[in-house]
């Protein structure tokens, strides 16, 4: 018998929990353990639909009997969820690639309080394409380009160019005009994650973390910078830029934190000002050099 494999449902694949062994009696026990701030009344409700299952792929119900060394697949719901009033556009697509053009504000993949108004959700759900999958990812807040998969098959050879740093990144950003350092320069240091789970630090330490920068254009107190980073560290870019004294404009982490990820006062008239402006590489499958361009353009104002 062959693994069971859940479908998509609506663009979006089913999560799946590992069932150790352990006290409890019924499914519902675990549940509420593993997933406190999930409650039965939605866990009943998700399984009325049919929405959580076993590995054989049958519907569960919360009175079953707790199976240690199991899993069960279940799928994410929403209630409310808000809408991202922008759009994503396709600027590529063969039998092997999708390349994507995202919006500022939207995640790549499914997180927090987005599932459905997720790039790769609504990719699948625009292109019906159910076995895309992004080969990198960039922030929620940065707009620009997003390579995705087609063929579970390719997908190692593609994460091999980033992973070994095949593919020649280009991003664009709006940040404070300063002449106290030469352009272009090189900027070398230790990220690691700071005290606040959703940022970043430069610390002490051997450097894992390298970027590029050259001045575009100045005006007034503001100019376009090009950045290139050789390393992928969470949020580099835009620490790269804080510890600069060039935080870049709209950034809600750096230098301070204005407010946290969660949803409260977020302002999409306000979008952080970083652009991945192009990808270049040689397709390791056709062999061909690919170069894209972002469509879009950052604000000054």
């Amino acid at each position: 018998m062959g693994v069971f494999k859940p479908p998509t449902r609506h663009g979006v694949g089913a999560s799946v929990v590992g069932l150790p062994a352990g006290p409890w009696t019924t499914l519902s026990d675990f549940l509420a353990h593993r997933f406190p701030a999930v409650s039965q009344e939605v866990w009943a409700r998700r399984m009325a639909q049919g929405l959580v299952l076993d590995e054989l792929g049958r519907p569960l119900t919360l009175d079953q009997p707790y199976q240690p060394h199991s899993r069960v697949y279940y799928y994410r719901e929403l209630v409310d969820e808000p809408r991202i009033p922008f759009e994503e556009i396709v600027v590529y697509q063969d039998a092997h690639l999708v390349v994507a053009d995202k919006p500022h504000f939207l995640p790549v993949t499914p997180v927090g309080r987005f599932v459905q108004e997720s790039l790769l959700v609504r990719l699948k759900r625009r292109l019906g394409i159910d076995t895309l999958a992004p080969v990198h990812r960039i922030d929620r807040e940065t707009a620009g380009l997003v390579l995705f998969t087609v063929e579970p098959a390719h997908r190692g050879v593609y994460h091999a160019l980033f992973s070994q740093r095949e593919v020649t990144k280009l991003y664009e950003a709006i940040a404070p005009w300063r002449d106290d350092r030469e352009l272009p320069a090189v900027h070398r240091s230790r990220i690691e994650p700071d005290t606040q789970f959703f940022r970043q630090c430069e610390v002490p330490g051997e450097p894992n973390s390298e970027t590029h920068i050259e001045l575009l254009e100045v005006r007034g107190t503001l100019a376009r910078y090009r950045l290139m980073p050789v390393s992928g560290k969470t949020h580099q870019l835009r620490v790269h830029m804080n510890a600069l004294g060039r935080p870049i404009v709209g950034d809600l982490f750096y230098p301070e934190v204005v407010h946290g990820p969660g949803p409260a006062s977020e302002d999409h008239s306000r979008p952080l000002q970083l652009l991945a402006r192009s990808l270049a590489f040689v397709d390791p499958v056709s062999g061909e050099p690919r170069q894209f361009e972002s469509e879009r353009r950052l604000s000054w104002t």
